[in-house]
């Protein structure tokens, strides 16, 4: 897929698609991502690390993504199908799709959750890896939450919400793998070839039914692929993705595609964790990543894998301050809660966007020979308007590493006007900041000459 190429081109197919990116995508910079299904029943996986920083065997056989449950607990000898044999008893994995009820399901709680935290869309997993769909997908049988499990169309309940609280809905579709309509053997590497993965003209027309049936209900304003996308359907032909993309653009004009449908075509390239960061220097990017370790609720889990609200906050600061957006990953228990430790680190990002009104409005990178962010203290930099704003963690003494001349320090403020300290020095501005009002880093603006 475009993921997995430092400098993909498109095939002329699908060049036609080529164009900017629409104004609401590059200006939205956080959207959350959730991803729920039959796997948050077990919810189990270790939480060894961050994807991007494990070798990739040890990665696939201790996989700390518990959305993966259904290949882990296929592999011989993994933690994960021992767990599986002692708890659930060997138990077929669709039995967790009966086992999950989603009886305290709220998407309006979850909506008004996300839109305090500042997030300007939100893509759930409509189907992941397991091939469960989450709204009465065609060709699925009774394998799908309005036939089994919760009843109901989860896909169209949230997007209702989220619409409803002003934020863009886009839709997350497993389209490389899928471990139910197309058994493969258990990915224990980072093989994603036809051995490992469908590609026949039969699954093609299956996804794009998929697909096309996403778009005619429900308008997404995302279209999120991940994992491929099957062979078959890549060329010229009646199953062609490029047909899939002409409805889709016709439906919702300013829809915006990832870079993992396969080397077909893209709106903006991504990362997800540490993987895939060279990706982070294309004109228009995502980082996703999930509060903890995994991207599916993980019970074993606790505070010590899990970033906080301040820690969150830095993130999206990081990612937005070199020019990308950050789309943040809840995972749901199957009881449709939102974890408490989750629940906790998107109120505290709340909290923060509620102390720094409009603070991601307008903003965008700084060039290096304007302003350079570190790290002791920490800083980054946006450029708003007629104003740099420099993120800073910490208080007391702090020095700037900006070129002085172009801002002017006499007119240094905090983002709600009150003034602060700041002075020229050597290298830089030099500043003293108050306690942040809260947890998290504090905001200065210093308007340009």
């Amino acid at each position: 897929m475009a993921m997995f190429h430092d400098a993909p081109q498109r095939p002329e197919l699908y060049q036609r698609f080529e164009r900017a990116t629409p104004d609401w995508y590059r200006t939205a910079r956080f959207g959350v991502f959730i991803h729920w299904g039959a796997y948050s029943v077990p919810a189990w996986a270790e939480p060894i690390g961050e994807l991007g920083t494990i070798e990739r065997r040890t990665w696939f056989a201790h996989n700390p993504y518990a959305e993966w449950y259904f290949n882990t607990i296929r592999i011989e000898g993994s933690p994960a199908r021992r767990h599986q044999d002692e708890v659930w008893g060997g138990a077929p994995y669709d039995d967790f799709l009966d086992r999950w009820g989603a009886e305290e399901f709220d998407p309006a709680d979850w909506a008004a959750l996300f839109a305090r935290a500042g997030a300007r869309y939100v893509v759930p997993t409509t189907k992941h890896h397991d091939g469960i769909a989450l709204w009465d997908a065609p060709g699925t049988g009774d394998r799908n939450t309005v036939r089994r499990g919760p009843r109901r169309d989860l896909v169209g309940d949230i997007g209702r919400a989220v619409r409803d609280a002003g934020m863009r809905f886009g839709v997350y579709y497993s389209g490389g793998l899928d471990w139910h309509a197309s058994p493969h053997p258990p990915i224990e590497d980072e093989d994603f070839s036809a051995a490992f993965r469908p590609v026949d003209e039969e699954y093609t027309a299956y996804a794009n039914a998929h697909v096309r049936d996403l778009v005619a209900r429900y308008r997404p304003d995302v279209l999120w692929g991940d994992i491929e996308w099957p062979d078959a359907g890549k060329p010229d032909g009646p199953l062609s993705f490029a047909h899939v993309l002409d409805e889709y653009y016709a439906a919702v004009p300013d829809g915006v595609v990832n870079d993992r449908w396969g080397l077909t075509h893209w709106d903006f390239r991504t990362s997800e964790y540490q993987q895939g960061r060279d990706n982070e220097s294309s004109e228009m990017w995502e980082n996703c990543r999930g509060v903890g370790f995994s991207f599916g609720y993980n019970q074993v889990e606790t505070a010590d894998h899990y970033m906080d609200g301040p820690a969150a906050t830095r993130h999206l600061l990081d990612v937005v301050s070199r020019g990308g957006n950050f789309l943040l990953n809840v995972g749901p228990d199957a009881a449709g809660r939102i974890p408490e430790l989750q629940r906790r680190t998107l109120e505290q990002l709340g909290d923060w966007m509620e102390a720094h009104p409009g603070v991601l409005d307008a903003a965008d990178r700084v060039g290096a020979d304007l302003a350079r962010p570190g790290d002791d203290p920490w800083v980054r930099w946006l450029h708003a308007g007629d104003a740099l704003r420099a993120v800073v963690q910490g208080e007391g003494a702090v020095h700037l590493d900006v070129a002085a001349e172009r801002v002017r320090p006499e007119d240094a403020r905090s983002l709600d006007g009150t003034p602060l300290d700041a002075r020229v020095d050597d290298g830089g501005v030099h500043l003293t900041l108050p306690p942040a009002r809260v947890a998290g880093p504090s905001v200065v603006e210093l308007p340009l000459r």
